[in-house]
């Protein structure tokens, strides 16, 4: 937004995938920006490849470093948009990112594991999007982050079994 010259209310339909970590990946190849793709109006693929995502990546710790507090506040204003749009709906056309169960997803993404997919939610109900065309480097970025996932599961049941 701040790059486009836009508030964050223009933005649509940026898919943060995976992990809540410095892994997660920011795609904003299925965006908009006041209706028209974000890469047609931010024609910079090596900034939108390269800062945007570290950018977003690092956005906790930065918060963290510039206030000298926790990123609680952020966290929790966060938790209420969250909860906000999985039980009023999210807008036809529009998704948002949820951390969700991986069950039943059509982008490769091993089962059981909570991953962030864009997700459109009504009556109190989530549905990952499906079907969205995923490009090579999005692949990548999207199993860097799934593989981060699935050893912190293996640690978490490795830790119950002892």
């Amino acid at each position: 937004a701040l790059k486009a010259g836009v508030l964050v209310s223009n933005v649509s339909n940026v898919a943060i995938w995976g992990n809540h970590s410095a892994t997660q990946y920011p795609n904003v190849n299925h965006g908009t920006i006041n209706g028209k793709p974000i890469r047609e109006v931010i024609s910079d693929d090596d900034w939108l490849n390269g800062a945007f995502i570290t950018t977003v990546q690092k956005r906790g710790a930065a918060i963290i470093e510039a206030r000298k507090l926790s990123s609680a506040m952020s966290a929790a204003n966060a938790a209420k948009d969250h909860i906000h749009d999985w039980f009023m709906g999210t807008q036809p056309g529009e998704w948002v990112s949820m951390g969700v169960l991986s069950n039943g997803n059509s982008y490769g993404i091993g089962e059981d594991i909570v991953y962030s997919f864009p997700c459109t939610c009504e009556a109190g109900r989530w549905s990952i999007v499906q079907g969205l065309e995923v490009d090579e480097f999005s692949k990548e970025k999207m199993e860097i982050t799934y593989n981060e996932l699935a050893g912190e599961k293996k640690d978490a049941e490795e830790a119950l079994k002892a």
